[in-house]
C-alpha cells in the first residue's frame, strides 16, 4: 500500500519502505507516521515477506519530526506504537534501516527502532534535541546507551553534535557501512540473507531478545524454555533438521 507520504516496494521476500518527503528532508508528520504504519502493518501481514528495508527519498534518511507540522499540532506518533509508528512497536519480522544523508532527531530514533542498520560513510546520525528545549523522546535516550559505551553515548545525547556514518560504525551502531548511494542496495541484499533463516526462529530471536532486556537471567530463561519448546514442536523445525540431513535448502512455511 503507498501513501502519498510513504511508498512500499516488493523485492524479492523484501518490502522496501520508503518515506517520501523529500520538500522535508523526510522529516515525518501525522500523514507519514500513518504511512508507515501501515506499511510495517503489511509487513507483518504478509507471509511471502520475511524482512523489512527502512530508507528515505532522494538521499536523505529522515530529519525527524516534522517542526511545522508539530507546531499545527499534528503527532508524529501511533498511540501504542511510538514515533512513526515503529520506535515502540514489537515487530516480528527483522527490519534493517538503509542510511543516506540525515538520520536526525527521530530519524536516528527510527533507525534505533531497527534490527540491523546499514549506513553510507558520509550519513549523519544526531540527536539534537537537546538544542531545541528537547530530550530524544523518541526512544534515544533509552537506546543509546544500551547500543555503545555509556560515555559515547551521554556525548551525542547532551552535545546534539551529530557523527558521520564511518564513525557510527566504529561506535557500532552500524552493520555495514557503504559508499554514498549504496546503502538501499546493500541493506536488501542483507535482508535477502536473513529470509533463507527460518521465520519463526528469526521471530522468535526478536521476541526474546526484548524480554531478556533487563530482566534476571532466570527470567530470561524461562522466556527461552517456552520459545524453544515451541520451535522444537514446529513443523519448521522439522524441516530445517530434514534438509540438513538430505543437503538441500529448506522450504519454510513458518509453521
Amino acid at each position: 500500500m503507498n501513501s502519498n507520504e510513504v511508498r512500499v516496494q516488493r523485492v524479492c521476500s523484501t518490502l522496501l519502505i520508503t518515506i517520501d518527503r523529500p520538500h522535508a528532508r523526510n522529516a515525518v508528520n501525522a500523514a507519514a507516521a500513518a504511512g508507515l504504519a501501515a506499511a510495517l502493518d503489511e509487513l507483518e501481514a504478509d507471509t511471502a515477506l520475511r524482512a523489512g528495508v527502512l530508507t528515505g527519498a532522494s538521499g536523505t534518511f529522515s530529519a525527524g519530526m516534522d517542526l511545522k507540522a508539530a507546531l499545527r499540532g499534528e503527532s508524529p506518533a501511533i498511540p501504542g506504537r511510538g514515533f512513526g509508528g515503529l520506535t515502540e512497536a514489537e515487530l516480528t519480522k527483522p527490519l534493517i534501516a538503509a542510511v543516506e544523508g540525515f538520520a536526525l532527531g527521530g530519524g536516528f530514533e527510527l533507525a534505533l527502532g531497527c534490527d540491523l542498520i546499514v549506513a553510507a560513510e558520509n550519513a549523519k546520525f544526531g540527536l539534537p534535541e537537546v538544542k531545541r528545549g528537547l530530550i530524544a523522546g523518541g526512544g534515544g535516550v533509552i537506546r543509546l546507551p544500551k547500543r555503545i559505551p555509556y560515555h559515547l553515548a551521554m556525548e551525542l545525547l547532551l552535545t546534539g553534535e551529530p557523527v558521520s556514518g564511518g564513525r557510527a560504525a566504529e561506535l557500532g551502531l552500524a552493520n555495514r557501512v557503504t559508499a554514498p548511494g549504496e546503502a538501499v542496495a546493500v541493506a536488501v541484499e542483507l535482508a535477502g540473507r536473513l529470509a533463507h533463516n527460518a521465520p519463526l526462529a528469526l521471530a522468535a530471536v526478536k521476541h526474546l531478545t526484548r524480554a531478556a532486556d533487563g530482566v534476571p537471567e532466570a527470567e530470561a530463561f524461562a522466556v527461552q524454555r517456552k520459545e524453544m519448546g515451541a520451535l522444537t514442536a514446529s513443523a519448521d523445525a522439522r524441516e530445517g533438521m530434514t534438509a540438513f540431513a538430505e543437503r538441500r535448502a529448506p522450504r519454510w512455511t513458518g509453521k
